[in-house]
């Protein structure tokens, strides 16, 4: 193996390791995909701000977190607010959705909208910040200085990837989600993993302070 495929290889596998955990950000891709709504500027969006928040994090943003706490509790409680309201929202929409509902709803979301929910799963998660930032600039950081660009592109294509995939691999789902049942699941199912990272949130903000 040539030395500087291994950490475009590191890169690729640490940033999909942590990507592909369920989190808010890849349940609100998903159900977009599945609406086919706004799909290829959502991944774009989320490949974009992952490639710049990993080459910030190997920059030093990681260790500048780092020294501060207060600042991450308070990223904690912004995204515990955030997360929090829409995990209501959808808790609220799996108690409501009719058999009105199906994938073609009319009703969608404009592209601002789309745009700006992506910005909120992405950038007010602190969970982006402890392991987009400070592990994988920690991690990028320990490589030497003229390998690491070859560490960010392999973990921003990982990244990319990912997005595609599960946006545009939704549409597998799609007859299924063409019952409304499947919609009350998976909006209850959204609902209860957002309030729950919204709680742990919280418990972080708290112990971050004390």
């Amino acid at each position: 193996m040539a030395p500087f495929a291994l950490p475009f290889i590191t890169g690729f596998l640490l940033s999909a390791a942590l990507i592909m955990a369920i989190g808010a950000q890849n349940l609100f891709v998903l159900r977009q995909g599945l609406r086919r709504e706004h799909v290829g500027a959502i991944v774009l969006f989320c490949g974009a701000a992952d490639a710049l928040l990993i080459t910030a994090g190997v920059a030093g943003m990681g260790a500048f977190l780092a020294a501060i706490p207060k600042l991450t509790a308070l990223l904690a409680l912004g995204g515990a607010a955030f997360l929090g309201w829409h995990g209501i929202t959808a808790l609220r929409r799996a108690a409501t959705v009719s058999e009105a509902m199906v994938i073609a709803d009319a009703a969608g979301v404009t592209l601002s909208r789309a745009l700006a929910a992506t910005a909120g799963f992405t950038l007010l998660n602190p969970h982006v910040y402890l392991d987009t930032v400070l592990l994988m600039g920690a991690a990028g950081s320990a490589q030497p200085a003229a390998l690491r660009p070859l560490f960010v592109a392999g973990a921003a294509t990982a990244s990319l990837l990912w997005f595609t995939a599960l946006g545009y691999g939704a549409g597998l789902l799609r007859p299924v989600f063409a019952r409304p049942a499947a919609w009350r699941a998976l909006d209850a199912f959204v609902g209860v993993v957002m309030l729950a990272l919204a709680a742990s949130l919280v418990v972080r903000a708290f112990s971050a302070t004390a």
